[in-house]
C-alpha cells in the first residue's frame, strides 16, 4: 500500500472537503483515515489516503493539490508517508 499525508489549513467556507474528496475520487485515491476541526473560523483537515491504484505521477498529484487549494483559498501538502514519518520521529 503507498500511502500518502494529506493536510489543507485555512479560512474555512464551503465546500473544501467535497473539493478535496471529488479530486482524489476522480483519480482513484482512496481516503483510509480522516480529521478535520473549525477553530474560530479556521479550517483544519489531515487525511491518510491510499495512493495504489491510481495512475497518477506523485509529483502530478501534488502540483494539482497544490492549485487546487489554491482556488478553494487554503493550503493543501501531500508527503509521502515514509517522509511524513521521518520528518515527525523524535
Amino acid at each position: 500500500m503507498k500511502r500518502t499525508i494529506i493536510t489543507v489549513i485555512g479560512k474555512d467556507t464551503i465546500g473544501i472537503i467535497a473539493k478535496v474528496c471529488t479530486y482524489l475520487a476522480e483519480n482513484g485515491i482512496n481516503i483510509l483515515d480522516i480529521s478535520q476541526t473549525i477553530v474560530q473560523g479556521y479550517f483544519n483537515m489531515m487525511m491518510i489516503v491510499d495512493t495504489t491504484d491510481t495512475e497518477k505521477p506523485f509529483g502530478d498529484m501534488v502540483d494539482e493539490m497544490t492549485a487546487l487549494g489554491e482556488k478553494t483559498g487554503v493550503q493543501i501538502r501531500c508527503q509521502k508517508e515514509e517522509i511524513f514519518d521521518k520528518m515527525h520521529r523524535i
